[in-house]
């Protein structure tokens, strides 16, 4: 974090780096000063706060969906057409 000239306090981790990374952060894969960068931003951007709420809330969502398999039959057709399309 750094302090602009007014006074203000700022990140050294912009919005766009932040979303590139926040998968990551998530799944703890972050090393310890890019971590440090992401936390200090989450502080100061309300935004990105947001935005990492609704990540959160969209991966709780998601898993509690049933998992769609498709039938052995279906999955057979699309190799024989893939096969068939390699010549």
């Amino acid at each position: 974090m750094t302090v602009a000239r007014d006074g203000d306090l700022v990140s050294d981790l912009d919005c766009k780096e932040f979303v590139e990374l926040v998968t990551a952060h998530l799944d703890g894969a972050l090393d310890a000063q890019t971590e440090r960068r992401v936390i200090e931003h989450l502080q100061l951007c309300d935004g990105c706060s947001r935005y990492l709420d609704q990540f959160r809330r969209t991966i709780h969502t998601l898993g509690g969906l049933p998992v769609d398999r498709s039938p052995d039959t279906l999955r057979e057709a699309l190799l024989d057409v893939f096969r068939s399309s390699r010549g």
